[in-house]
């Protein structure tokens, strides 16, 4: 079954044994999760969401994605380049079951 669901403002395609890499949650690894936001299931569209359907996960860990340079510059001002940087945190979710 494959799914699209919604978690943090973002849309994710899953299915079923598949990872995902979802906004940080309030939970630990191991932990079980379950997702009710769910835009659309095989071929059947919700509008805006499917009643009934549920696509529960299990916590995998949560940390740091890589850190991401910024850089500004400005031209002919004879100064350096300013630099900075931003890591997001994240969880890693496994889909277990998609119910529906």
């Amino acid at each position: 079954m494959n799914a699209v669901v919604k978690v943090g403002g973002k849309q994710y395609y899953v299915t079923e044994g598949s990872e995902i890499f979802v906004e940080k949650l309030n939970a630990e690894a191991g932990d079980v999760v379950s997702f009710d936001q769910v835009l659309m299931l095989d071929s059947k569209i919700g509008s805006p969401y499917l009643e009934g359907v549920t696509v529960t996960g299990e916590v995998v860990k949560n940390g740091k994605q890589r850190k991401i340079r910024i850089y500004k510059y400005k031209n002919k001002s004879r100064s350096n380049r300013k630099t900075q940087g931003h890591r997001q945190p994240y969880t890693k979710v496994k889909i277990t079951k998609i119910n529906g």
